[in-house]
């Protein structure tokens, strides 16, 4: 049993202790994590790598957590991360929604005045069409979500995700393969 896990196990029995050992323990992964997602954000983009993941860690471990709530046990250390992956995608969609709200200037486009003629879609929206893409696939399909969420939003390869998700590195390819042309189709602007 990994440091991980054993301390995961802690913090399920109620050990208050255990979450302050956990951190330091992912806390270098889950930071490259959060920087490469946010590296494929467009630029504006105000959430930093740092505070997504004090955040993604404080909901997932931090906030409230009760002793035997099977919601939020974690069997090893992909789990954790595939509920980190989630946290995350969350957080960035959660933010994406407040940046398209009217008080937070939704209906305004933020215009760089040496590039105004290079203008680009607004990111936030890309982002809230893939969370509803995914719900739709998790409803078809949820460990080709779970696969999709582990590659995107956790940035893990197809062998790591495959082995959080319990799968063989085929049966991942496949799943893979299949997710990217549903999701796809999905965004794809009609014609």
């Amino acid at each position: 049993m990994s440091d991980v896990t054993r301390i995961l196990n802690a913090i399920d029995q109620g050990d208050a202790r255990a979450a302050g050992e956990l951190l330091p323990l992912v806390y270098d992964e889950l930071r490259r994590l959060a920087s490469q997602k946010l590296a494929q954000e467009q630029p504006g983009q105000t959430l930093q790598a740092t505070a997504l993941v004090h955040e993604a860690y404080l909901r997932l471990v931090a906030s409230g957590r009760k002793a035997g709530d099977p919601e939020q046990r974690w069997d090893s250390r992909g789990h954790f991360f595939a509920a980190a992956a989630e946290s995350m995608r969350r957080i960035l969609v959660d933010n994406a929604r407040k940046k398209q709200r009217h008080k937070r200037g939704g209906d305004r486009q933020r215009l760089d005045l040496d590039q105004i003629e290079a203008q680009s879609p607004a990111p936030a929206a890309d982002l809230l069409a893939l969370d509803e893409a995914l719900d739709n696939l998790a409803a078809e399909d949820a460990q080709k979500a779970e696969l999709v969420k582990l590659r995107y939003f956790a940035g893990l390869s197809v062998e790591e995700a495959a082995r959080c998700l319990g799968i063989s590195r085929a049966t991942a390819d496949r799943y893979w393969a299949y997710a990217r042309a549903w999701l796809f189709e999905r965004l794809s602007p009609k014609r």
